[in-house]
C-alpha cells in the first residue's frame, strides 16, 4: 500500500537499482516504484539482436559483477534482463510493480508523489524513468503523406519481417547502425545520417569509454568520449562493414507517397522507414513540480535539480553524469546522490 517514507525512486531499470541498493546500504527509508510489470527496464524491449558495447566484468551494477554470457563477448539485451531481475533479488530492494507515477509535486515539507494505486509521500524524489518511453521523431516534410510502414528504434525487434523489401534507415548512432547491419541481411537497404557518421576504432569498446567519461569526470585532462566517434565497432557492426554495406547518404529532403525525395530532386521508393533517431527524457511527470522545465532537460547541479532541492536526477545521460545512461555509470552517479541524500537526512 502507498505510504511516506524518506526517499521515492521512479523508475526500477538500471539507474533506479543502482540507487536502490545505496539507499539500502545508507539504511534509508525508500521504495522504488516501476511501471513495467517485470524487472529489466528498457532491456526488456530491445531487439532481438542488441548487444553491450562492453564485456560484462565492464558493465557492473554497484555490489556485484554482471556474470558472463557463455558463448558471446558483448552479453546479449536477455542476459541484461536477467541480470537485472537476480540483482534485485540478491539485494532484496524494495520495488514496487506495476505502479505507474503519474505526477510528482510539493506538499509542505515533502513531497507527494500521485501514482496509479495511490499517493506516497517523501522527503527526497529520485526520478531514474530514463527515455525508452520517448522516441523522437524528428520533424520530417511528408511523414504522414508516405504509404509504407513507419517504425521507431522502439518498434523494431527483428530483420525477417522486412525480408526482400526496400528499407530507409535513418540515424547515424549505435541503434542505426546495428540495425543496418541486422535488416541488410534480408533487404535492400539505404541509411541516411544528418551528417557522415564516425566509427570508432575496432579496438575501442565500453571499456576505454567508460574510463574516459570517468576520468573527465574527475577533471582529468584529455578529450572526451565525443571526440572518439559516435558507432561503437560491435561485431555486427564490423561484420555490414566487411560485406561493404556500412555506408550512408545525407538526410532526405522528405518523403512521398512511395518512397524519399533526395536534395538533388530524384525519388527512391521504399517499402519502410526505421527512425532511429533518439529519445528524450521521459519526464512528464515531473510537470507539476518543474512548470517551467524544458522536457529535453532539468537544469541540474551534479544529479540535483537547480529549482527543486528536494528532486534528483539519474541516468537521463550526461547531464545527469559521465556516462550517467549506462549500466556502469549509472552506478557513479547512483552513489554520489545517495550519499548526498544521507547528508541532508543526517546533518
Amino acid at each position: 500500500m502507498p505510504g511516506s517514507c524518506d526517499v521515492v525512486v521512479v523508475g526500477g531499470g538500471q539507474a533506479g537499482l543502482a540507487a536502490g541498493y545505496y539507499l539500502r546500504r545508507a539504511g534509508l527509508d525508500y521504495v522504488i516504484l516501476d511501471a513495467q510489470s517485470r524487472p529489466g527496464g528498457a532491456w526488456r524491449h530491445g531487439w532481438d539482436s542488441l548487444r553491450l558495447f562492453s564485456p560484462a566484468p565492464y558493465s557492473p551494477l554497484p555490489g556485484w559483477g554482471m556474470p558472463s554470457q557463455d558463448g558471446e563477448e558483448f552479453p546479449s539485451a536477455g542476459h541484461v534482463v536477467d541480470y537485472l531481475r537476480a540483482y534485485e533479488q540478491r539485494y532484496n530492494l524494495a520495488v514496487r510493480r506495476p505502479v505507474r507515477v503519474r505526477e510528482v509535486r510539493p506538499a509542505g515539507e515533502r513531497l507527494a508523489v500521485q501514482t496509479d494505486s495511490g499517493m506516497w509521500s517523501a522527503r527526497y524524489v529520485i526520478s531514474a524513468t530514463g527515455t525508452w518511453q520517448c522516441p523522437y521523431l524528428p520533424d520530417v516534410p511528408g511523414r504522414k503523406e508516405f504509404g509504407g510502414r513507419q517504425l521507431h528504434t522502439v518498434d523494431y525487434t527483428s530483420p525477417g519481417e522486412f525480408r526482400g523489401q526496400r528499407v530507409v534507415i535513418v540515424g547515424g548512432g549505435n541503434s542505426g547502425a546495428q540495425i543496418l547491419a541486422d535488416v541488410s541481411r534480408v533487404a535492400e537497404v539505404t541509411w541516411v545520417t544528418q551528417r557522415p557518421p564516425r566509427f570508432m576504432p575496432d579496438d575501442i569498446d565500453g571499456r576505454v569509454l567508460f574510463d574516459l567519461a570517468a576520468r573527465k569526470a574527475s577533471g582529468g585532462a584529455g578529450g572526451g568520449v565525443s571526440d572518439l566517434g559516435d558507432i561503437v565497432m560491435v561485431p555486427s557492426v564490423r561484420d555490414a562493414r566487411d560485406r561493404g554495406v556500412l555506408h550512408a547518404r545525407s538526410m532526405i529532403a522528405r518523403l512521398t507517397a512511395h518512397g524519399v525525395w533526395w536534395a538533388d530532386g530524384t525519388e527512391q521508393p521504399c517499402d519502410a522507414v526505421i527512425w532511429c533517431t533518439g529519445f528524450r527524457p521521459n519526464l512528464t511527470h515531473l510537470a507539476p513540480l518543474l512548470p517551467l522545465f524544458e522536457q529535453e532537460e532539468v537544469a541540474t547541479d551534479g544529479t540535483r535539480s537547480v529549482d527543486e532541492p528536494r528532486l534528483y536526477l539519474l541516468g537521463y545521460g550526461d547531464w545527469t553524469g559521465p556516462a550517467s545512461a549506462t549500466l556502469v555509470g549509472a552506478g557513479r552517479t547512483a552513489k554520489a546522490t545517495v550519499a548526498e541524500i544521507a547528508a541532508r537526512l543526517r546533518p
